[in-house]
């Protein structure tokens, strides 16, 4: 169930990230709202963690520990984040998604793209994608 729940959201994120990219100016807010999940996963507070999480997402898992179980399995630096950097937000078709730089615990850098959705509560957290590193040039 895990892996069918996983495997959709990937496709989804894919198929709304095929359209034209533009970057645009970070929002503090966005930024907020990522950063507080991630502090509440340090923190062992799942469910602070599971506050930022979009309703789509919170309809899909259901209930927190459901969400906590995909988290460490599938995304293991956001379950134990290490150093974390925005890199830059991008418009993906109407889609906002804010690019993230995540340090884990053995040093190892991870690019994640973060699908946000303005909500009456402010901005939640719509589904997170494990992006290719960007390219280095010397």
């Amino acid at each position: 169930m895990l892996r069918i729940l996983l495997a959709a959201l990937a496709l989804t994120f894919a198929a709304l990230t095929a359209g034209a990219q533009e970057v645009v100016a970070p929002n503090p807010d966005i930024e907020a709202t990522i950063q507080g999940q991630f502090d509440a996963f340090r923190a062992g507070d799942v469910a602070e963690a599971w506050t930022y999480a979009s309703p789509n997402i919170q309809g899909l898992f259901r209930t927190e520990e459901n969400f906590a179980r995909m988290v460490e399995q599938g995304y293991p630096m956001v379950w134990a984040p290490g150093e974390v950097d925005f890199i830059d937000l991008q418009s993906l078709g109407g889609l906002l998604v804010q690019r993230v730089q995540v340090i884990d615990a053995q040093g190892n850098a991870h690019y994640l793209g973060y699908a946000m959705v303005e909500t009456d509560a402010g901005w939640r957290i719509n589904g997170v994608q494990v992006l290719r590193a960007p390219d280095l040039g010397v």
